[in-house]
């Protein structure tokens, strides 16, 4: 590909879209530029449009603009039940695809997308913002590094009060919290033990609240990995906000306060075999920019992205197996994963924080 900038059309408009993505490619320019926006509401199309200076085009135009020769990629930020419908068509027409996570409703659909860019030849990746931040990448290389002796043990727990009517909570769009925070918990044990699972169990509870009646309020889950490690976490979308993790070695902790935010500090604790701490703290930056700036560059150098559809695979595999656990209750083994490479150093990008404009028709899911 000769070109210089990959032209991107964001697909859905809604509150992480606004908040996160569309102020990002502000700082996403070396190779990047925003072409379009989808969006199935009128009221976004022109105003969001407008905003950016980009045309707009509801879901039903979304076939005239991937033959309109207009973009080179898709960034999809639509409900998690769609992703697959909207890269399986990207694919059809040589549109590369950069979509959230998680990638799709279910490990199958997972491997229907991984086939569909392989088969059309473009590159997929799933949006991963960690595997580009600092704070993240520098826990990872400490414990890589032997920092914390050999790692042990993994906890970690990710909760938010998620409003009623939020599409997190419909089970039709494939939301819950497993699958919105999650996703986090098991990402980040698999990139700090530099390893995947052998076998999962799980629990899911509820408080009785109407607004759970169709997903779990939390889910705790345990994850067995190699060498007899084990990884715990808890998400839920009805108790106070909390974001951390820990990794615990044979000769010392590493703790992450706020790990997985996308706004405001990330807090390291590193405590040494002789009981000292030492603690860093990484400030806000962009983290979304990184994602696309990242993206682009695999696709005009024609380099396959470390997070690709295998990483979202893996994920999609755990978190069915999860849910099994959680019907039957029993634990579910896991079959061996492909073999990829894994975020490290090489991948951090720092970019200034973003500021997003307000929100139209659009609300955070805490309200």
């Amino acid at each position: 590909m000769g070109q210089k900038n990959v032209r991107y059309a964001v697909v859905g408009t809604g509150w992480f879209a606004q908040e996160a993505i569309l102020p990002a490619f502000q700082n996403a320019t070396e190779h990047s530029k925003l072409a379009a926006i989808v969006s199935g509401d009128p009221v976004k199309q022109k105003e969001v449009g407008e905003r950016y200076g980009v045309p707009a085009y509801g879901y039903e135009q979304y076939g005239d603009l991937l033959e309109s020769g207009s973009i080179d990629a898709v960034y999809i930020a639509l409900p998690n039940a769609m992703h697959k419908e909207y890269t399986l068509r990207a694919a059809k027409h040589k549109i590369h695809v950069l979509t959230e996570k998680p990638m799709a409703a279910n490990a199958a659909e997972c491997r229907e997308m991984v086939a569909a860019c392989s088969d059309a030849g473009v590159k997929l990746m799933v949006a991963y913002r960690l595997h580009f931040e600092s704070g993240n990448l520098t826990a990872i290389d400490h414990i890589k590094s032997g920092k914390i002796g050999e790692p042990r043990l993994f906890s970690s727990v990710f909760t938010q009060e998620i409003q009623e009517g939020n599409t997190r909570l419909d089970a039709d769009l494939a939301g819950s919290p497993l699958m919105d925070i999650g996703i986090y918990c098991i990402n980040a044990a698999r990139y700090l033990f530099q390893d995947d699972p052998i076998e999962v169990t799980g629990f899911a509870a509820s408080s009785g609240e109407t607004k759970f009646r169709e997903v779990p309020e939390m889910v705790t889950a345990v994850l067995r990995f190699p060498k007899d490690r084990l990884a715990s976490f808890t998400c839920g979308f009805g108790e106070a906000r909390v974001s951390e993790y820990r990794v615990v070695g044979t000769a010392g902790d590493l703790r992450m306060q706020t790990g997985y935010t996308f706004r405001g500090a990330i807090q390291m604790h590193l405590t040494d075999e002789k009981g000292e701490t030492r603690t860093t703290e990484f400030g806000e930056r962009d983290q979304v920019g990184p994602e696309i700036e990242y993206f682009s560059e695999c696709v005009l150098r024609n380099r396959e992205p470390e997070p690709n559809g295998l990483e979202g695979l893996a994920d999609l595999i755990i978190i069915d197996a999860i849910n099994e656990a959680c019907a039957t209750g029993r634990a579910v083994k896991l079959p061996p994963f492909a073999q990829k490479p894994r975020p490290s150093l090489r991948q951090e990008y720092k970019m200034p924080k973003v500021s997003a404009p307000g929100l139209v028709n659009a609300a955070s899911p805490g309200g």
